[in-house]
């Protein structure tokens, strides 16, 4: 921290906050008179927050692809606070697709958005984080990053991605006294499944597969983006934060149904596995 400052409260750096999840953190953390920069595309969709909360809110446009410009942003925030102590990769969207729907560039920018964004931002911020001898990376998932549904391979692919890269990070980092965390939302009124996802041209082939998503989909509950920024903030706050953690609680029952069907699946090939180490 630089010398003379005076910090009351936390410090946030928040990506994708000009809507959805994103601007929910952003203002639950603004309400309770922490300081955050927060980056938006279109800057434009920050103007609200920056009239309500004056010198404590820094919004900056930022495209998360764009590494130079995501270093130069951080660069910014620790500039202008002198700190950083929650760091929320939030920026992010849905393709979906049937795997043979997909395309090559399609998926390389679900990828770009999805990791690529969330690995320049914590390359940049852990510098400041390993100087400071604190810091808290919150990673928004998804319970998509956990299980898998049919039409969203490339997102789920995006997802698992992000699972294990801060997994890994949370192991190399937790010495330096910064944390790391996923968040798994379960199903949210967000416009994750409209006006921002991106969706590959259908094949009549899984034309019955996108029907029955859509039921199913229906099935579901959702929940009000605007409850997720008490869970934000408990998260931020804890002194010893989870490695997961679900937004809802509907993902339990989905997860713990494929976590035992994994587990059977893998005894169940037990014989291949004992063949492959020359067990015969």
């Amino acid at each position: 921290m630089r010398e003379g400052l005076i910090v009351v409260g936390k410090t946030w750096f928040i990506t994708g906050a000009g809507r959805g999840f994103g601007k929910e953190f952003a203002r639950a953390a603004l309400g309770r008179g922490d300081r955050v920069a927060a980056t938006a595309r279109d800057i434009g969709a920050l103007a609200d927050l920056a009239d309500e909360y004056g010198a404590g809110f820094l919004p900056l446009a930022l495209d998360v692809t764009e590494r130079e410009a995501v270093f130069a942003a951080v660069a910014d925030a620790y500039g202008a606070f002198g700190g950083l102590d929650v760091v929320v990769n939030n920026a992010g969207y849905g393709l979906f697709g049937a795997v043979e729907e997909v395309g090559a560039e399609e998926l390389r920018q679900q990828l770009e958005v999805n990791v690529l964004g969330p690995f320049h931002v914590t390359q940049a911020v852990l510098p400041i984080l390993r100087e400071q001898g604190r810091g808290h990376i919150i990673q928004i998932s998804s319970s998509g990053g956990v299980v898998a549904f049919p039409l969203l391979g490339a997102y789920h692919a995006s997802k698992w991605a992000l699972e294990g890269l801060s997994e890994s990070l949370a192991q190399e980092t937790a010495h330096l006294g910064i944390k790391v965390s996923l968040v798994e939302p379960g199903g949210y009124r967000t416009d994750w499944g409209g006006a921002s996802a991106v969706r590959a041209a259908g094949q009549p082939p899984y034309q019955p597969v996108r029907e029955a998503l859509a039921v199913a989909a229906a099935r579901n509950p959702s929940y009000d983006p605007a409850d997720a920024g008490a869970a934000i903030l408990a998260l931020a706050d804890a002194e010893q934060p989870p490695l997961r953690v679900f937004f809802g609680t509907s993902p339990y029952a989905q997860v713990e149904k494929t976590y035992q069907a994994r587990l059977e699946t893998w005894q169940q090939g037990r014989d291949i596995a004992e063949l492959a180490a020359g067990n015969r």
